[in-house]
């Protein structure tokens, strides 16, 4: 299960549980429609819920990133979990953009906000 919302100057997702392909077919939707009127996309991804994720999830999670890898400013992912280190790792080979893990959802806000927007 997933959970978004557009805040003043990023995307917040939740994920609860599994991560599946309809998630994350209603997280891209949600960034798309941000990049479109507002351009390049700062990302809160909340993973510390997360229990795993499925296989078609991860494909498509890589297919997007690929396409839209010059749509995205700054990508924050909270987590501890080793296989989302790794992934994240892989998407830095990938995306045009910064992408840091942080232990919690302070953190990420904060390096989210700095540079620009939110001061």
């Amino acid at each position: 299960m997933i959970s978004i919302s557009h805040e003043p100057h990023y995307i917040h997702a939740v994920v609860f549980e599994q991560f599946t392909l309809q998630d994350y077919k209603e997280f891209e939707s949600n960034v798309l429609y941000d990049i479109r009127f507002h351009g390049k996309a700062r990302l809160l991804l909340d993973l510390s819920q997360m229990d795993g994720y499925t296989i078609d999830m991860a494909l498509e999670e890589i297919r997007f990133s690929k396409e839209n890898r010059q749509n995205f400013e700054k990508v924050a992912v909270v987590s501890d979990d080793q296989w989302v280190v790794w992934s994240v790792w892989i998407n830095q080979l990938i995306a045009e953009s910064e992408i840091k893990i942080f232990p919690d959802i302070q953190s990420a806000q904060l390096w989210l906000g700095r540079d620009g927007a939110a001061g």
